[in-house]
């Protein structure tokens, strides 16, 4: 495609979008089958939450002049690959990786970046798994691939970055020091939170599955309680 000029690409841009509407629609359908099946085949749903982004013309055009992408939607759609975001919180870090399986499983989906700030947490203390697809759309002239950016983080993980971006939002100028370390001791406390949280549902998981054995199976201290009653059973007889 040939290069446009600014105003042409303003007028463009909204159409150029539609591509990216519909490719987090195709993903958020994707993600919510797999919840709902995950959830009957196996009453737990690790999906907390589900929610998308798409940018809008004017953020577009700032990433534009900010990464000096050219002023075409063919080098803006090959070089900007988060103008369509979808974000998955998770209840822990374990289901993190298990939806990412479940997304990257997916037969029509090209895996085409993975990052994990999660074993390798941002120097600011953020966290999350972030995946980069390509989804297929099917339009009236042919099919078109899409990127979309995929967030999975925990709540833990997602209540830390929504907060630290409150904190920054509009504020240009460089950040003191000790907020600075503030922001990843907090971060660091929310990481450490998770994995507790994640080590007492292991725990009660146990118990679990503990209360659900048949009732027709006897453990070492139900046969200890039996041999007891029985014994108390034949000295009342003997007497």
């Amino acid at each position: 495609m040939k290069d446009i000029n600014f105003a042409d690409l303003q007028i463009n841009l909204n159409r150029f979008r539609l591509s990216y509407k519909f490719a987090l629609e195709e993903m958020q359908t994707k993600v919510n089958i797999l919840r709902e099946e995950f959830h009957v085949i196996h009453e737990y749903n690790p999906i907390e939450h589900i929610s998308t982004r798409l940018k809008s013309p004017e953020s577009i055009l700032k990433k534009v002049m900010k990464k000096e992408v050219k002023l075409s939607l063919d080098e803006m759609r090959e070089n900007i690959r988060d103008i369509a975001g979808l974000r998955i919180t998770c209840s822990f870090i374990e289901d993190i990786y298990k939806v990412s399986d479940l997304i990257q499983s997916q037969d029509d989906i090209t895996v085409v970046d993975v990052k994990d700030y999660i074993k390798n947490p941002k120097p600011n203390g953020y966290q999350s798994l972030h995946l980069v697809v390509k989804v297929p759309i099917f339009l009236s002239d042919g099919v078109e691939f899409v990127y979309v950016e995929v967030q999975i983080r925990t709540i833990a993980m997602d209540f830390w970055a929504s907060l630290e971006h409150k904190i920054y939002y509009k504020y240009n100028k460089n950040i003191p020091a000790h907020i600075q370390d503030g922001l990843k001791e907090a971060a660091m406390q929310a990481a450490m939170l998770d994995r507790k949280m994640e080590q007492i549902n292991h725990e009660v998981n146990i118990l679990k599955q503990q209360d659900e054995q048949p009732k027709d199976f006897m453990t070492p201290q139900d046969v200890y309680q039996l041999l007891k009653k029985l014994s108390q059973v034949e000295g009342k007889i003997e007497e």
